[in-house]
């Protein structure tokens, strides 16, 4: 996904939002305000103890394509609750990701732990929306937006009573998800111009995360061995997503993967 690729389709979601507020009404708003987000939950099940993993449901991904072509978004996430996921993640965004919204309502529905909308956000609007559809938390990706739609976009959410996860890709991002108020900071070690994995990023990074926001791991997660060495390192959470989506069962793995020792010999 290149930075041209990036802007498009932010570009692209954008204008959707703004087409689907105009249709809509004031429908929306009014399921959003017999809603009550769940952000302060979201953001204390990260920090509880242990390791903690926001598991993801995704139908497909840029990256490797279709992940699972039989996709039920609220057996999925009833089987992540069981295993003790400490949060879900749905993707909503249709282009890419052959996401919706009402999978996020789906799982909603499924579960009571708390819930993040993944998507493209840029306007206004898909806040709303996501708290309609009974989100806890949105994701706001820094490198879409400028500095005063992110800062912008994160106090909106947080009026609501939605957390936040901002991600960054950089230094330079972490600097600016930091001005714009962040306080939940995601570091993905996908390079969004190559969809290539570096791992060292996560490790570059935590040092300059303030110990008083709360840290995620994002991508390149496979084994219960990546999740113990950040945890180590300083990282609160981690999101897994295609790690267990290419699974049989993703429940059982993720029940296997937070039950996995750390490395040969560790304490169990």
């Amino acid at each position: 996904m290149s930075a041209d690729i990036l802007t498009a389709i932010m570009a692209a979601a954008r204008a959707s939002s703004r087409h689907r507020a105009r249709a809509a009404g004031t429908r929306v708003e009014t399921a959003a305000a017999a809603r009550q987000p769940r952000g302060d939950a979201f953001a204390a099940s990260l920090a509880a103890p242990g390791v903690r993993v926001i598991a993801e449901c995704k139908r497909r991904s840029p990256s490797r394509g279709i992940l699972r072509a039989d996709y039920d978004p609220a057996a999925i996430a009833r089987g992540y609750a069981e295993a003790g996921a400490a949060a879900l993640s749905v993707l909503t965004e249709s282009t890419c990701f052959d996401g919706a919204l009402e999978h996020l309502e789906l799982v909603r529905s499924a579960v009571t732990i708390p819930v993040l909308r993944k998507d493209f956000i840029g306007d206004p609007f898909q806040i709303v929306e996501a708290q309609a559809a009974g989100a806890d938390a949105i994701l706001l990706i820094v490198a879409g937006l400028d500095d005063r739609s992110l800062a912008d976009l994160h106090r909106t959410a947080v009026d609501y009573g939605l957390a936040v996860l901002v991600e960054v890709h950089s230094r330079e991002e972490l600097a600016r998800a930091l001005e714009a108020g962040a306080s939940i900071v995601g570091v993905n070690s996908r390079n969004l111009k190559t969809l290539d994995v570096d791992l060292r990023l996560h490790e570059a990074l935590i040092d300059e995360i303030p110990d008083a926001a709360i840290a995620v791991a994002e991508s390149g997660l496979r084994t219960a061995a990546d999740l113990h060495r950040l945890r180590t390192a300083g990282y609160d959470a981690f999101l897994v997503g295609e790690r267990l989506m290419t699974t049989a069962n993703p429940g059982e793995a993720l029940a296997m993967l937070l039950g996995e020792p750390a490395a040969e010999g560790a304490a169990s």
